[in-house]
């Protein structure tokens, strides 16, 4: 069956461009419950990167060898783990994660100009949260320990993008400065892009602050900068998001996202 290129979602596009930045001798942890970013690393597993490391809670899985993947919510769900190739004692995880992954995805309810998250909550202090979040769980190690990392969120708006986080879970560029990091001695390359349903982001090199770096098909710069919290360094040419191949669309569709969340 044939899939047209030109027809695609937008959760289907995101998925691809996580593919794309997947390579094959990558050692990748994620979390396995978030559909585009799950797809995005199967799909980099089943077609340019056979010898990926999948890591995720307690397994290290590979799924060459699945002929489709059933649908899951949960990283501890057995259909995921059938296909694991070693296994980690919990508490051993995210220590054992954290300096072996080159790649790390992280999400947040805020997240600032020098890319540092929040997933703790909002508010002006912890006694007094106007919104609980999930808590940091291993976000904080494995964002200061992994090779790199990729910000990914569902939505792009003000109420995310924020000046500065009220508490921050993982630490990008912290006030800014291409010394951020090693000034605090964060083994970790810090994050790469700033993934959303709008458009990708990097981080100016100097300043570390975020920069417009692809739009997705059909948005404009003007979207983005309405619906960000804070001043965006935007260069004069953008690039639009490469959109999915006919190859990667009947792969998502008939082996990755079988339950066909990617178009819900």
């Amino acid at each position: 069956m044939e899939h047209d290129p030109t027809a695609y979602a937008t959760k289907e596009l995101l998925a691809a461009f996580i593919s794309g930045e997947i390579a094959d001798d990558d050692a990748v942890s994620f979390p396995a419950g978030i559909p585009e970013i799950r797809a995005g690393v199967f799909l980099a597993n089943l077609t340019h990167a056979p010898n990926l490391k999948i890591q995720t809670t307690m397994s290290a899985v590979n799924v060459q060898l699945a002929d489709r993947l059933e649908d899951f919510d949960s990283a501890m769900d057995w259909r995921f783990h059938r296909f694991a190739e070693g296994y980690y004692l919990h508490h051993e995880c995210f220590d054992f994660a954290g300096k072996h992954s080159t790649a790390f995805f992280v999400g947040g309810l805020q997240i600032d100009k020098f890319g540092n998250t929040n997933l703790i909550g909002t508010g002006k202090g912890p006694q007094n949260l106007a919104f609980r979040g999930p808590g940091s769980l291993g976000s904080t190690s494995m964002a200061t320990q992994a090779g790199r990392y990729y910000i990914y969120t569902n939505a792009h708006s003000k109420r995310i993008f924020v000046e500065k986080c009220d508490f921050i879970s993982a630490f990008g560029w912290g006030e800014g400065g291409a010394d951020a990091r090693t000034k605090l001695g964060l083994p970790g390359g810090g994050p790469k892009y700033v993934i959303t349903p709008l458009c990708v982001m990097d981080f100016e090199e100097q300043s570390k602050a975020l920069r417009l770096k692809y739009l997705h098909p059909g948005v404009s710069k003007d979207q983005v900068v309405s619906e960000t919290g804070f001043e965006l360094v935007i260069p004069e040419t953008v690039e639009t998001t490469p959109i999915p191949t006919g190859s990667e669309l009947k792969l998502l569709r008939e082996r990755v996202d079988v339950a066909g969340r990617l178009r819900a």
